[in-house]
């Protein structure tokens, strides 16, 4: 009996080339709508549904594929003489291979502009049906939610006879059950306000090793969202702190709309500058902390230009990974010379984009919204009597953008929009104070000091005013604000309130 494939995609990229593949392997094509115009119009013979269901598709195409031609051609087993009995007196056909990929309801969901009965015309129910139905019977059937596994199988068919393997079927019948559960899961969270967040992993990339080498460890997408990363060289394999301080380090370039670079280490950053030549701003990260930036991970928020690449080589900089939103011609070229950098290409975040972050706590998940609360200058209070100058707001504005992304407790010394001194991840803020008064040395004198949440006592002030620093900027809201405030006017410096807190754990 010829093969049968049923074939109704809304993303039809491939589609054409894989059906007039499997036509010329001998296989018949069923198919319904969009998908069958575009086959048709590429002379590619095609049946449709309708006259394999004997009955018109209806209710404004809600009804096409559900019928027993279709879910039993896809679910009887052909090794079950009942099963095979049944289906020849009821005249279904078998249908040995699928390929559905769903209504695009995740990027209907993301416009803020889609009314509710939008969306809910987006919810596909015969494609999950035909899915589901074709995965629970991979023993016999092949299916295909992909346009990535067009290429896997038809090799897979190539290399046993025109048939899959039951390996491969196997493989796609869980991916699958993976895309429909995140389906679903996308569905919850839009129609119910994202008061359930459908949290969903999927696409396992294994890791070199979790945390510590005798760790495993794993990147998974969310959601069935789109990723937001690519590789562009990648000889060492990727492992998980890799991945957690790329995150970091992506996260505070992109709090700035001036060219900025990043070096961090340990999901901390060593050294942040900003210049109008993103090569001159690594430079500044680079030197505001040369002993930490060791094994760093550096970030770029505009495209890397060779001459980045080249001081990286020039100064025999160890660096894990480097990130940045694109990478020129000459910068890929030079980057073969440093093959062990694994180097990667990520995407801006939209403005305005909303997302939530996680973390497993307690045997559950915590869940909140990323922080993406931008400080401007019409936030500022100055609370002291001496007045901050122009160049110091500035400075300030730089310090805190970066102190949100440093662990808490945390203390950045910034002067001319360049990290000089970072202390963080201590339990009392005064010794975050003074790693940050050692790390900066000299370089204190006229800088200034952002802490992302207020002073318990004024000690702090007292440490940095006596090492140099010019002008603080913090959150406030300590019992004692009233006396850290006088510490300041009595030390003759300019202090400002945010309003807001910074702390990241």
């Amino acid at each position: 009996m010829t093969k049968r494939a049923l074939l109704s995609v809304s993303d039809k990229t491939g589609i054409v080339d894989f059906a007039r593949t499997l036509v010329d392997m001998g296989w018949e094509l069923v198919s319904t709508g969009g998908t069958q115009k575009a086959l048709s119009e590429a002379g590619i013979a095609v049946i449709s549904v309708e006259d394999v269901t004997k009955f018109p598709e209806c209710f404004s195409g809600r009804v096409k594929t559900m019928h027993p031609m279709i879910t039993g051609g896809l679910l009887y087993r052909r090794d079950d003489p009942e099963h095979e009995k049944t289906a020849q007196e009821l005249g279904i056909q078998p249908i040995d291979l699928v390929v559905v990929n769903l209504y695009p309801f995740e990027e209907t969901a993301a416009d803020p502009s889609k009314t509710r009965a939008e969306l809910i015309e987006q919810i596909d129910i015969g494609g999950p049906t035909m899915l589901r139905s074709a995965a629970k019977n991979s023993a016999h059937v092949t299916v295909i939610c992909d346009p990535n596994d067009y290429a896997p199988v038809l090799a897979d068919m190539v290399e046993h006879g025109g048939n899959t393997s039951l390996e491969m079927r196997e493989t796609l019948a869980t991916k699958v059950f993976l895309r429909t559960a995140s389906y679903d899961s996308a569905i919850v969270a839009a129609l119910s306000g994202q008061e359930h967040t459908g949290l969903m992993l999927t696409s396992r990339t294994d890791l070199r090793y979790g945390e510590n080498p005798h760790q495993w460890g794993a990147f998974y997408d969310l959601n069935g969202q789109p990723r937001t990363w690519r590789v562009v060289q990648e000889e060492k394999q990727m492992s998980y702190l890799n991945i957690l301080d790329a995150d970091g380090a992506w996260n505070l370039v992109c709090e700035f709309p001036e060219p900025t670079a990043a070096c961090i280490k340990h999901a901390n950053p060593s050294g942040v500058g900003t210049d109008d030549d993103i090569a001159e701003a690594f430079q500044k990260s680079y030197d505001a902390d040369r002993l930490s930036a060791f094994g760093v991970i550096i970030a770029l928020n505009r495209e890397c230009p060779a001459a980045v690449v080249q001081k990286i080589i020039d100064q025999k900089i160890f660096a894990e990974l480097l990130i940045a939103p694109s990478y020129s011609e000459e910068a890929i070229e030079l980057l073969k010379k440093r093959p062990k950098l694994r180097v990667l290409e990520a995407d801006m975040p939209a403005e305005g984009e909303e997302r939530a972050t996680f973390r497993t706590a307690l045997g559950g998940m915590l869940v909140q919204d990323e922080d993406r609360k931008v400080v401007t200058h019409d936030d500022l209070k100055v609370v002291t009597e001496t007045q901050p100058t122009k160049e110091q707001i500035t400075d300030l504005l730089f310090a805190w953008k970066v102190v949100k992304h440093a662990k808490s407790n945390a203390i950045v010394f910034a002067k001319d929009n360049v990290t000089v001194g970072i202390g963080c991840g201590q339990t009392s803020r005064v010794d975050s104070t003074l790693i940050a008064v050692r790390r900066a040395g000299e370089r204190a004198q006229g800088a200034v000091m952002a802490s992302d949440a207020f002073f318990p006592f004024p000690d702090s002030v007292e440490e940095a005013v006596k090492n140099g620093i010019a002008a603080i900027i913090q959150p406030g809201g300590s019992i004692r604000d009233d006396e850290v405030i006088a510490k300041a006017n009595e030390l003759k410096i300019p202090m400002i309130f945010t309003g807001i807190r910074g702390f990241r754990h």
